[in-house]
C-alpha cells in the first residue's frame, strides 16, 4: 500500500474557512428572513420556518466550528519528481495521482479572503480538469506553483 503524503495546508485556512463560512451563513440568514416574511404575507405554517430557522443554525454551526479543523486534518499532498498526490475529504476520502507527465499549467490563485490571510490556492490543470491545493501560504504557494512548472517541463522535455 502506498504511503499516505504528508504535507498539511497552512494552519490559516482553518481560520479562512471560518470566516468564509460566517459569511455564507449570513447570506443564509438573510434569504431565510425573506422567507419568514414571505410566509407571514402569504399565511404559511409556522413551523416551515422554524425548521429551516433550526437547519440553517444547525448548518452555520457545523460549518464554522466543526467543518475547517476536520478539513485542516484530511487535506495532504505530496510533489515527486513524478507526480502530485492529493488526499482530501470529510466523509468521502478521495485520493488522485497526477502525472506529471500530464499537467498543462499551474496557476495560483488568491481572492480578497484569501489575500487578507495571506494564503493562495494552488490550481493544477490536466487534460482531464483541474485539480486544486486550497490554502497555502503565499510562499509555498508561489514555490510550490514554479516546481510543479519546472518538474512538468523536465518530464515533458524527456519524452
Amino acid at each position: 500500500m502506498r504511503k499516505m503524503p504528508s504535507r498539511h495546508i497552512d494552519i490559516n485556512a482553518v481560520k479562512y474557512w471560518r470566516y468564509k463560512s460566517i459569511i455564507h451563513s449570513f447570506f443564509l440568514l438573510i434569504i431565510l428572513t425573506a422567507c419568514y416574511f414571505a410566509a407571514r404575507i402569504w399565511d404559511w405554517p409556522q413551523w416551515i420556518i422554524m425548521a429551516l430557522l433550526g437547519l440553517t443554525l444547525a448548518l452555520a454551526i457545523f460549518n464554522i466550528f466543526f467543518k475547517p479543523g476536520i478539513i485542516w486534518r484530511n487535506w495532504r499532498y505530496d510533489v515527486t519528481e513524478q507526480e502530485i498526490d492529493l488526499f482530501y475529504g470529510i466523509f468521502i476520502k478521495k485520493r488522485t495521482l497526477i502525472p506529471m507527465v500530464r499537467v498543462q499549467h499551474v496557476d495560483t490563485e488568491q481572492g480578497p479572503l484569501l489575500r487578507h490571510f495571506d494564503l493562495s490556492t494552488v490550481s493544477i490543470s490536466t487534460a482531464a480538469g483541474t485539480h486544486k491545493i486550497p490554502a497555502l501560504s503565499d510562499n509555498v504557494a508561489s514555490s510550490l506553483r514554479d516546481a510543479i512548472s519546472e518538474l512538468a517541463r523536465v518530464v515533458d522535455e524527456d519524452v
